[in-house]
């Protein structure tokens, strides 16, 4: 029987040997933790469909945060439920709102860690869409004035990054002259640049309250259909000023990270959203998978795709695992 002189299989032998070669390795360095913050005092309420995330109150917020920074996690990524909402969201972009707040408290008490803020009005619209609404429409650029304001405001309190997840046409670009005319250059924005209309965002739309009220998001999320747009979407947020780009969702779109990074010399993040997260914990509950195996597999092949940074769920589950 005839063997070839290289035996792939001489270096998989011992998990030594394996690590060894391994040419893409996890670090707890790579993950950024999202986290939902609600009004109140005292409270860590469960998020029926995403097993193991909750409502934080801002006092419980500061201990998960600084848990997340014990464990080594760079940094948060904060989306906010309002006291209350209207039609233009107008508690997304008040300085007294529940994000600003938050980061204020963050920043007072936890040290070393980087706090990210969502920049989006659907969590605060009566409405639940992401932009103004005028003739049944989300009016685009009627839409960017107050995106703008929202993330000055959120970089106000003193948030370390921006995160603008809306899909308005151009919201980089107003952000960036807003930040740079008040004296916020140094700010980075990390960019939803190819952001899908996805159906695997239905668990994250219970935890932030924001499933429209009427209609859909395919408007304004992209197609998931298309790659080319993809690239499209990506330059132009670079040319507007992102110093991040972000695929969203991970898994469906593995294909995309790959075409983004090999085109574009940026740093890349990727959302491993929440239907993704509570996929793998349902069929973990029912035994049908290793929940740990199933995460750092997941987790290591969005990265072998490309991405540079993930934001997920699993970010305090998979930190302590890669501890072990």
């Amino acid at each position: 029987m005839y063997f070839p002189e290289y035996r792939p299989r001489r270096l998989r032998r011992t998990e030594n040997l394996r690590r060894m070669i391994r040419e893409t390795k996890l670090s707890v360095d790579d993950f950024i933790y999202p986290l939902f913050v609600v009004p109140g005092a005292g409270l860590k309420e469960p998020i029926t469909s995403m097993p193991g995330q909750y409502h934080f109150s801002i006092d419980r917020l500061v201990e998960e945060v600084a848990a997340a920074r014990d464990l080594g996690l760079p940094a948060v990524l904060l989306f906010g439920l309002p006291e209350t909402k209207d039609e233009p969201g107008s508690s997304g972009y008040s300085a007294d709102g529940i994000v600003q707040r938050a980061v204020k408290a963050l920043k007072s008490s936890v040290k070393d860690i980087i706090v990210i803020t969502d920049v989006c009005l659907c969590e605060y619209t009566s409405h639940g869409h992401c932009g103004v609404i005028k003739d049944g429409q989300v009016d685009n650029d009627s839409t960017l004035e107050l995106l703008a304001r929202q993330a000055l405001s959120h970089v106000e309190a003193g948030a370390d990054m921006v995160a603008p997840s809306d899909m308005m046409d151009g919201r980089v670009a107003e952000i960036r002259d807003v930040l740079d005319d008040q004296g916020f250059n140094h700010i980075p924005i990390m960019s939803y640049a190819a952001k899908f209309a996805s159906s695997f965002y239905g668990p994250f739309r219970e935890a932030a309250q924001s499933t429209p009220a009427f209609g859909d998001r395919r408007s304004y999320q992209m197609d998931p259909a298309n790659v080319r747009e993809a690239l499209r979407e990506t330059a132009l947020d670079i040319e507007e000023g992102a110093d991040i780009v972000m695929v969203k969702p991970a898994l469906p779109f593995l294909d995309v990270i790959a075409k983004v990074r090999e085109r574009f010399d940026y740093p890349l993040a990727a959302y491993n959203v929440s239907g993704e997260y509570a996929m793998i914990k349902a069929a973990a509950e029912k035994g049908w998978l290793d929940e740990k195996r199933a995460v750092l597999e997941t987790l290591t092949g969005i990265k072998r795709a490309g991405a540079d940074l993930i934001i997920t769920y699993f970010a305090p589950e998979a930190a302590r695992w890669l501890q072990e």
